[in-house]
């Protein structure tokens, strides 16, 4: 059997990463097939990729997220060319990838051999991660909160990641300028009587745009969790009919969203070293990225 090794990605493997990605049917616009991604995950996280032999055959990222001893490590991709299954190559990347890290998390897709390889590297399943789609339009047409005290309007990507570092210690500042970078992306900052209460960005082509992430202020409440989530779907400017956002499977706006007609195309596990990493109920995260 040719060896199999482990190394930092390199620009010349987005290539194969991206035909990699497709063949595992990642054909979402922010996924391993999206150069911009990749290389965005290359700059601000950790991409390595496996090789049997001279042949590339998996790769995977992650994304410390937070300083210190409260950093998660989050698995963003972790992707094996359908001829290579069986012959390690997932295992052998996450051991280089999770290293030693103690906090580690990732949205597990529902591949019968994800959830037992993340398992044995210390994770538990912990809830369902939504991905809802709807008519964010259709939402203008209600009164999503009470006596008009919250409001929703476009800001620089800067302007939400300095919101999100002051309620969570995390700086997502490059994530955000990402995010807001893909076609008809931009952030925004929901307030409620004046005062900031979540700030987020969204993006994507007319098939595939969503919110991409939203931060919460940890003074927020459920009403709140709830409010914040329709006022950004109700505000934002949708280039087609669908709109996408990830909930957890607890997040209070996952039942009025259904209520009024969302539907949930997809859904991942999310998987933790520990719980408390991710608050279900009101983190509104990236699957790729948290």
């Amino acid at each position: 059997m040719p060896a199999l090794t482990v190394r930092a990605a390199r620009p010349g493997d987005v290539p194969v990463i991206a035909a990699i990605a497709i063949a595992t049917g990642q054909e979402d616009d922010w996924s391993g097939r999206n150069p911009a991604y990749v290389h965005h995950l290359m700059e601000h996280a950790r991409v390595l990729v496996a090789e049997i032999g001279e042949q590339v055959a998996g790769f995977g990222a992650v994304e410390r997220l937070g300083a210190g001893a409260r950093a998660v490590t989050m698995l963003c991709d972790l992707f094996v060319d359908p001829d290579a299954h069986g012959q390690g190559v997932g295992r052998a990347l996450l051991t280089e990838l999770w290293g030693t890290a103690a906090r580690r998390m990732t949205f597990s897709s529902l591949h019968a051999n994800a959830l037992p390889l993340y398992a044995s590297f210390g994770l538990d399943p912990w809830w369902p991660l939504l991905y809802l789609q709807g008519d964010g339009r259709a939402l203008r047409a209600e009164t999503v909160a009470a006596a008009g005290s919250w409001a929703a309007g476009p800001a620089a990507p800067g302007e939400a990641a300095e919101l999100e570092l002051d309620w969570t210690g995390v700086d997502r500042a490059a994530d955000h300028q990402a995010w807001a970078a893909r076609p008809n992306g931009g952030s925004l900052i929901v307030t409620r009587d004046g005062a900031a209460v979540a700030a987020g960005t969204a993006g994507g082509p007319a098939t595939d745009y969503g919110l991409m992430h939203l931060a919460l202020s940890p003074a927020a409440d459920d009403d709140a969790a709830v409010a914040a989530v329709m006022t950004a779907l109700a505000v934002l400017p949708a280039p087609g009919p669908v709109t996408n956002i990830c909930l957890p499977g607890p997040h209070p706006a996952m039942r009025p969203l259904l209520a009024r007609g969302w539907r949930v195309a997809y859904l991942d596990q999310y998987m933790a070293s520990e719980q408390g990493l991710l608050d279900p109920r009101r983190a509104v995260p990236s699957p790729g990225q948290a």
